[in-house]
């Protein structure tokens, strides 16, 4: 495939720049002799004008990520010479890096910049006429790009027809029902296909709360909703009976929903299935949780939060109860004036538990420019690689997720571990990101003689 640039003109192909469409759309009106002036446009009106050159300017972007895309595979040899895979996966990392976004969106700018370009040029050429919102074109790339290129080929034009007239909402549910229209005789295939793309995500919001979303099958999906509620309303039930009974008068009466996602914490993480292999029944849930030792130990005027990996602060009255509990939590008890610092030098490959544990609790994640892979399902990987004299410390030793752990070695990017535990990476195209780890490097502070 070849480049794709600018033309003469300084224009990429198709995707006219703002000033030209300030032209087009500058409608002018006669002021009586003066000559043609602006019309003055009401507050509405401003906005407007803003959202349009946001599509404009947005049309441009993911014309300029498609010709970085193409330029990238012509060009190998500087993100690493490997595969097209890893190409652009050290792609993803870069370009995301560049536009501090995380590498999902930026992986979904590149596919969505491809498609227009080379699927759906028509789509990218209404986007550049702000005829159409970014939220239009990536509904209409996401959802037409799931299907078979010639079934999406045969709905664009319809579907650019329904974005150009209706609101984002009322857009979605119409090519929704398009698509249904065209794909019923599949139904039972692509319920197969989907059945094998379930999946659970967690989901941070803040204030010590997580979404736990789990894409699942539609009639499971309800079977669980409604077993969680029947139970909830028994518990419910049993509660304000108590109650009325006088053994509850503390006004801490829950909702039907509170119980509910009690209950299916308890089922998650206490229960048990008898189909289950033997080895999985005895799997707990296990959470890595930093506790400040004077915190947890109620000292006056210490207020400082615990931290649970991959969450972050939670309350330290939920702290000292999850330290309370004999299993299924790693405590890591903090103090401002001491620490540990181990080192294994040449004498061992592997690290120790203690030192894994330590590279990882320092890290928290992965230490890929902005991964929020949790440390506790990373690699340990050494800075300087073994076999070229890197030592095994937490000098030399960073957690990195499979993805960042590939990257570093073969797509073209250089890593220098940095004294107070960050990594410098430079990308392919030379740009430096510093990535610090979450807490500082334990260390000893002699007392003096």
């Amino acid at each position: 495939m070849g480049s794709v640039g600018m033309g003469e003109s300084g224009q990429w192909p198709g995707v006219p720049d703002a000033d030209a469409f300030l032209d087009d759309h500058d409608v002018r009106e006669w002021d009586g002799g003066v000559g043609w002036v602006p019309p003055r446009p009401d507050a509405v009106g401003l906005v407007v004008e803003v959202a349009d050159l946001e599509a404009v300017f947005a049309a441009q972007r993911f014309a300029r990520v498609d010709a970085l895309r193409v330029e990238a595979l012509d060009d190998v040899t500087r993100y690493g010479g490997g595969s097209r895979e890893l190409v652009m996966r050290s792609l993803r990392l870069e370009l995301a890096a560049a536009l501090r976004v995380t590498e999902t969106a930026a992986g979904m700018m590149l596919a969505r910049a491809e498609s227009l370009v080379h699927s759906y040029p028509t789509v990218l050429e209404s986007l550049s006429r702000a005829n159409v919102t970014v939220r239009h074109v990536e509904i209409l790339v996401d959802d037409l790009d799931v299907l078979d290129p010639g079934v999406a080929a045969g709905l664009v034009g319809r579907a650019l027809g329904l974005a150009e007239t209706l609101p984002v909402g009322s857009f979605r549910r119409a090519l929704r029902r398009l698509i249904d229209r065209e794909m019923a005789p599949t139904l039972a295939e692509r319920h197969g296909s989907a059945v094998r793309e379930r999946r659970v995500v967690i989901e941070q919001v803040g204030d010590g709360m997580s979404w736990l979303h789990a894409l699942i099958p539609s009639v499971e999906a309800h079977a669980i909703h409604g077993r969680i509620t029947q139970i909830a309303t028994v518990i419910r039930d049993r509660d304000r009976g108590a109650t009325r009974g006088g053994e509850r008068g503390d006004g801490s009466e829950r909702s039907l929903d509170e119980i509910r996602a009690d209950v299916f914490c308890d089922l998650l993480i206490d229960g048990t299935v008898a189909e289950h292999p033997e080895q999985a029944r005895g799997i707990r849930a296990t959470v890595v949780v930093t506790v400040p030792a004077l915190a947890l130990l109620g000292a006056d005027g210490v207020t400082d939060p615990a931290e649970v990996e991959g969450v972050g602060p939670i309350p330290i009255e939920r702290a000292r109860e999850l330290a309370g509990d004999a299993s299924g939590w790693m405590r890591v008890l903090t103090h401002p004036d001491t620490g540990a610092v181990i080192s294994v030098g040449r004498t061992r490959y592997r690290p120790p538990p203690e030192l894994a544990k330590l590279v990882k609790w320092r890290a928290d994640r992965c230490m890929g420019p902005g991964c929020g892979m949790p440390a506790s399902r990373c690699q340990i990987d050494h800075t300087v690689a073994w076999e070229h004299g890197g030592e095994t410390s937490v000098a030399n030793t960073a957690p990195l997720c499979q993805g960042h752990h590939t990257v570093k070695h073969h797509g073209g990017w250089q890593i220098t571990h940095l004294g107070d535990g960050s990594l410098e990476w430079v990308s392919p195209h030379g740009r430096r990101y510093v990535v610090a780890p979450e807490r500082r490097l334990p260390t000893f502070h002699p007392t003096a003689a």
